[in-house]
């Protein structure tokens, strides 16, 4: 079974924690990485991508140093590598223009308001799932317990 990957970033150590800390019953059947700017994002997919391995979805702050999360998500969108990729706008500090934009540019399927909870996050991420792996034509059964 190839590798589907969970990628986090936020530039807040606590926010990556406690996003860990809720995914990791996902932790089985996926990778669940952790980055704390957009360019270790960026990074981090060139070398996902190469080893054949599935970018499934990514949560993203919005407010960030250098990129924010509506141009990391943006780069993601236009990538014709990850044309079914999920895309998570996690933020408790997005503006209503950023989050059109996030919409528009970003194609996000979610909108996240921190705080969060443990709970909608899980449900949103097994939503996606089952949304990614339907799309990508995987076999689905590798992923049962995980997907609605």
């Amino acid at each position: 079974m190839d590798k589907l990957f969970i990628i986090c970033v936020d530039d807040q150590k606590e926010v990556l924690n406690a996003l860990e800390q809720d995914l990791k019953i996902f932790d089985e059947k996926l990778n669940v990485e952790v980055c704390d700017s957009a360019d270790e994002v960026l990074s981090l997919v060139d070398e996902i991508d190469e080893k054949g391995d599935f970018v499934a979805i990514i949560i993203s702050d919005q407010v960030m140093p250098g990129k924010s999360g509506v141009e990391l998500l943006s780069k993601i969108e236009e990538d014709s590598r990850f044309p079914h990729t999920r895309k998570v706008l996690l933020t408790g500090q997005a503006t209503h223009q950023d989050t059109i934009e996030a919409i528009n540019l970003g194609g996000i399927d979610k909108y996240i308001s921190k705080p969060w909870s443990r709970e909608d996050m899980v449900e949103t991420i097994k939503r996606l799932l089952t949304i990614y792996v339907t799309r990508k034509g995987l076999a689905y059964e590798g992923y049962a317990e995980l997907i609605n």
